[in-house]
């Protein structure tokens, strides 16, 4: 595990902003030739940065790179689908508490927990030939935002917004736009 200000020392300078407090935990099925610890940070950092409403690190994000079991499970029992997905956010706050507690430095607010799954993801990077990093990048930062509040399943306008603000945090990080071939 890194301390957060070696972690912040080593990014660039748009990721040495406030963002989210992360704990993470990770299976052993992901391995250690990624720094995951230092990814999910910049992830986070390159977030803050597009949606400032996470630019505050009294805000606390549980982030668990898990296996695909682990996250079938969670996605049939809180979403009633039966079958592993990429990424599963599950918000503590509500929008409302969610600027309530950005503004209020001295209280940490649990904004929530995100899981990957390690098949889907990696099979999903393997598709679209992409690094597995940056799938994994574009994940947490999609996550993130919906911990906020975002959401992109109840109409084209909130999802147009919440890809814009993915493909700027993306772009931070020299991360393609993931919808560019989207149609």
């Amino acid at each position: 595990m890194h301390d957060r200000w070696e972690l912040r020392s080593k990014l660039p300078a748009f990721a040495q902003m406030t963002s989210p407090t992360l704990e993470l935990d990770v299976d052993p099925i992901w391995g250690d030739q990624i720094d995951w610890e230092a990814l999910a940070a910049r992830a986070a950092a390159a977030t803050a940065a597009a949606a400032p409403e996470l630019a505050h690190s009294n805000l606390l994000v549980s982030v668990v790179f898990g296996n695909d079991e682990e996250v079938h499970a969670l996605n049939r029992q809180w979403r009633a689908k039966d079958k592993p997905t990429n990424v599963l956010s599950f918000p503590m706050m509500s929008r409302e508490d969610v600027l309530r507690a950005a503004g209020d430095q001295g209280n940490e607010g649990m904004l929530g927990d995100l899981i990957l799954a390690h098949g889907v993801c990696t099979r999903e990077a393997a598709n679209k030939g992409i690094p597995i990093e940056d799938h994994c990048a574009h994940l947490i930062v999609h996550g993130l935002l919906h911990l906020v509040g975002y959401e992109h399943e109840n109409d084209a306008a909130s999802a147009t917004a919440m890809e814009a603000l993915e493909t700027k945090a993306l772009a931070q990080l020299g991360i393609a736009d993931p919808y560019c071939d989207a149609a």
